[in-house]
């Protein structure tokens, strides 16, 4: 697969965040990430991973050194600025909407493009049966499953074409066909249209098949970052997850991780 050139960058350097009186993020500084990225946010729960997004995205209050996109800083930026070119799906949409799907994603669309109702209906039924949830058009939001919904808020997100999706854990709800699924059109985004991607991954063994790039968290912190075989190793295993582990290859030569035994609970 070909990596559209992209000059999307994004720059964060010790960035910090405290919500009440919890420091989350303790002056976390990434490498630069860059446009055609797949990158994994990995670490425990309460490591910071959604925290991060909410920051970047500007939906929590945060402090950094550097936080840029290209060559512009987005502190300054309120949440609805920066959604222009950045846009973050969170874990869970809000119940009670009665809107269809279709009618969901059109004004979601519609809200920051200037474009006419056709080309926006053409828009919005080709991303739904990218998705495969072209089924899904006339349904209403308040009548689907929790995975469903993901994948409208999905289809929201890139109705708008950013140049930086933020993804808080889309695969929580989906089954293990819709997950693949998913990645494997996220992959596909990443490297042909050379968006920058950073989704939230529990299942490290998505994270080894799909991702070109892992960023693990632990207590706040950034404990590495690399190619996914380089961060997911049985000693960041241990200390980030607390777990001997390891990693084999199957007969097809893909890694996968086997957990032999707890370090403690």
């Amino acid at each position: 697969m070909t990596l559209t050139p992209s000059p999307t960058q994004l720059h964060v350097g010790s960035l910090s965040c405290t919500l009440g009186a919890n420091p989350v993020l303790r002056k976390l500084t990434l490498p630069t990430l860059h446009g055609g990225q797949l990158v994994a946010l990995l670490g425990r729960n309460g490591s910071g991973k959604s925290t991060l997004l909410k920051s970047i995205a500007g939906l929590v209050p945060a402090h950094a050194d550097t936080l840029q996109l290209n060559q512009v800083s987005l502190q300054p930026l309120a949440a609805r600025v920066r959604a222009e070119n950045l846009r973050y799906l969170p874990q869970s949409l809000p119940d009670f909407v009665h809107l269809t799907v279709t009618e969901a994603v059109l004004v979601a669309l519609k809200a920051r493009t200037v474009i006419s109702t056709a080309t926006a209906m053409k828009k919005v039924l080709a991303i739904l049966h990218h998705l495969g949830i072209g089924h899904l058009a006339s349904s209403y939001l308040d009548e689907l499953s929790g995975g469903q919904k993901q994948l409208v808020g999905l289809a929201q997100a890139l109705a708008h074409e950013p140049a930086v999706l933020l993804l808080d854990e889309p695969l929580a709800s989906l089954d293990l066909n819709y997950q693949h699924h998913v990645m494997q059109m996220l992959q596909e985004l990443a490297f042909a249209k050379g968006l920058l991607i950073v989704i939230v991954l529990h299942d490290l063994n998505i994270a080894l098949r799909y991702a070109n790039m892992a960023l693990l968290l632990h207590d706040g912190s950034l404990l590495a970052s690399g190619t996914p075989d380089t961060v997911i190793t049985p000693p960041h295993l241990a200390q980030a997850f607390l777990v001997q582990a390891r990693l084999e290859h199957c007969s097809q030569g893909r890694p996968a991780i086997f957990v032999d035994d707890l370090i403690q609970l």
